[in-house]
Formats: structure tokens, sequence, C-alpha cells
């Protein structure tokens, strides 16, 4: 755990960004982080989008079934406002969030909070997700996690999607999505 004391004796806060393709246990991790901060006696406050029902309307919960109570948003500016006055701020599924996310995570950072997200940096596109690029630009410390390709076994940094849907946001698991590395995302059918 970072505590940084400040010049004045009290705490700074910082952004985490926790990133990666689909099953490479960003929820786990952040959910892990969590867990410690409220070991530490931290108070916490947790938030995933209200549109991300796939597991829990309330938990959020990794793949392998670890979970954590959240609340749930409908934006980044309920975040502002809920997460006042507690030491760490967790946010799971951020690529979902609107582009004022990075702007919420710095003010709150800006008033002492450890702000600890986790999110897709890509879309199933490859393309970068949501305010993810902008919160990997202002973040004090980045964890890039990676899966493993389910085509050949090496490390996957891609998600890749099964369904011939083309909106950018398609909820799903194993049965829409699977890891893959660069060369079998481009490559294999």
């Amino acid at each position: 755990m970072f505590i940084e004391p400040s010049l004045t004796g009290g705490r700074r806060g910082w952004i985490e960004v926790i990133c990666g393709s689909m099953f490479s246990g960003k929820t786990e991790e952040l959910i892990r982080r969590l867990k410690r901060a409220r070991i530490a006696n931290l108070s916490v406050e947790i938030f995933k989008p209200a549109m991300d029902t796939r597991y829990d309307e309330q938990n959020i919960v990794s793949h392998d079934e670890s979970k954590i109570l959240s609340t749930p948003v409908e934006s980044s500016q309920q975040i502002l406002l809920l997460g006042q006055g507690v030491d760490v701020v967790g946010i799971d599924e951020a690529q979902f969030f609107d582009l004022e996310l990075p702007n919420v995570c710095d003010q709150l950072a800006q008033t002492g909070i450890r702000v600890i997200v986790a999110g897709l940096d890509m879309t199933y596109q490859g393309q970068p997700f949501g305010p993810i690029p902008d919160l990997l630009a202002q973040a004090e410390y980045i964890t890039k996690l990676h899966a493993i390709c389910v085509q050949c076994g090496n490390i996957a940094t891609h998600s890749f999607r099964k369904s011939s849907d083309k909106s950018t946001v398609l909820l799903g698991e194993k049965d829409l999505y699977e890891p893959r590395c660069r060369y079998c995302y481009h490559n294999v059918p």
C-alpha cells in the first residue's frame, strides 16, 4: 500500500489504473487492493456503472467470483459527489463511464484520495476505449494485466468478439468474447 505523507503532515492523493483485455484479472486485482485498504482500516467507497449487471446489480464480481459491494452509478459526477471524505475510491469497468471520469478522478486525488480504477484499455476493435487513455496519461501508477490467448497460449492483449454485433458496448462474457494475442486477434478467424 502506498501512503505518501505530504509536506504538511497529511496524505496526498493519487490515481492508479489497472487495465488490460477481458479475462486478464483486472476486477480481481481491484478487489484485492480494495480489501487490503479495508484491512488497513481505510475508508473505502466503490463504484461501478449502473448498466453493468452481468454478475450482480450491486456487487463488483470477478470472473473467478470474488466480489465486493459497490454503488452502481449512472455518471462519473455521481462518483465525485459520493466519493468525498473517504481514503480510497475504487471504480470498476471504467471504460463504460463518460469522458469526464479522468477529471473526476483528478479532483478526488487532489483532495487526498487514493483512486483505483480498473477497465479495458481497448475496444473489441483494438481502439482506445472511452476515458481510459486519459486516465492512463494522468495516473501515477499503471498496472497492465494480460490474459492467455485461447488460440495459441501466448500472452493475450486483445478482446476478440465472437459476435457480429458492431456496437462498441456489448455486455458479455465468454459467450461473446475471448482473449487473444496480437497475432491471433488479427489472423485467426
